[in-house]
Formats: structure tokens, sequence, C-alpha cells
């Protein structure tokens, strides 16, 4: 009984608390966040906000910060310099899990992934990543040009 119980929660998906929106359209808008890290909370049923990085962080500051063996969503504002020598950023949304993590969070992260991503209006692209080369500075670059 337990297994199935386990499994429909699994299969539904979590809640998105309000601090998460809020949180995003900060670093979207204000740009008070280089990135935002956020983590299913199974006692509260929904995503939550695990961990800001201030506007001056950088990329290596960020990676450091996704668990090596549990899943996380992110965001993270990336700046970069066309060929034209133009200053753009470009909003990238991350849906982070680790071949290593657990079945359950893996399950309970893709079954929320689109739940939670349709909340984060403005986003300019998606990366799934199952280990660090698929998260690499120049993975961001080739999509952002």
């Amino acid at each position: 009984m337990a297994l199935v119980r386990s499994y429909s929660n699994a299969s539904s998906g979590m809640g998105v608390a309000d601090h998460c929106k809020d949180t995003f359209l900060e670093l979207q808008r204000k740009k008070t966040h280089r990135y935002v890290i956020f983590k299913i909370d199974e006692k509260r049923k929904e995503v939550v906000v695990e961990k800001t990085g201030g506007a001056t962080e950088s990329y290596d500051d960020f990676l450091v910060c996704l668990p090596e063996n549990d899943c996380r969503y992110a965001v993270y504002d990336f700046d970069f310099i066309t060929q034209e020598n133009c200053q753009k950023s470009k909003i990238f949304f991350i849906a982070w899990s680790p071949s290593v993590s657990r079945i359950r969070a893996k399950m309970l992260y893709a079954t929320t992934k689109q739940r939670f991503r349709r909340e984060m209006d403005g986003v300019h692209y998606e990366i799934q990543a199952t280990e660090p080369s698929e998260l690499e500075i120049e993975v961001l670059r080739d999509r952002a040009n």
C-alpha cells in the first residue's frame, strides 16, 4: 500500500510555492540574483527556493551549489557579448538530475518539471543535465548565440 501511495505522489507532481515565482521575477526583472536554485520539499509537497546567488556571483559559484547526488531545478541569468559586440542576457532553466541520484527523486523532479517550468515565464532556453559536462559554460554560450 505504501508503495502505491508513494508512486501516486510521484506521478502527480508537486505544487509550487508562491515565493518561487517572486524570486524568479526578481532575477528576471530586477537583476537582483544571478541564479536561483529550487528543490522539492517532500513534506510540504511543493517546490521551494533553496538558494539564490547574488548578481556578482559567477557561473562556477552556481555550479558548486548543485548537489552531486540529488536533483534540483535552477534558473541562471547568463550575460554574454555577441559577435556584434552587444551585451546580452538570456535566462536558462536547468533541470539537474544526476545519474547517481535516487530513483524516487528523479521521478518527482521529472513529473513536476513541466508544471514548475510553466511558472517561469520568460525563460529563453532549457537544459536537462545528468552530469557536470552537460553544464559547462560552453553549452550555455552555444545555446545563447
